[in-house]
């Protein structure tokens, strides 16, 4: 899997959330993370959201897939209760 995200708005992310793209990328190889097509806030692309667990907490993150083979992380933030619910009754 390949990653890629735009530097500055990586740098926006982490002072409004306090989460890096990088420890975002961990929460993808969560064996029970939960992947959900973001078909409300969609435009010109397919958006997707995953929920799962980074090396340090769990996560809501928006991402898009531009190229097939690459992820494109849009934002990431720590998940709220509703998005634990969902985590908990999915894994």
């Amino acid at each position: 899997m390949r990653f890629e995200w735009d530097p500055h708005k990586a740098e926006i992310n982490l002072k409004r959330h306090r989460v890096s793209f990088d420890e975002a990328v961990e929460a993808f190889v969560d064996p029970n993370s939960v992947d959900d097509h973001d078909a409300e806030h969609a435009g010109y692309e397919a958006r997707y959201n995953l929920i799962g667990l980074s090396s340090r907490r769990l996560l809501f993150i928006v991402y898009t897939e531009p190229e097939g083979d690459a992820i494109r992380i849009i934002s990431a933030r720590k998940a709220e209760k509703k998005h634990r619910r969902i985590y908990e009754h999915q894994s």
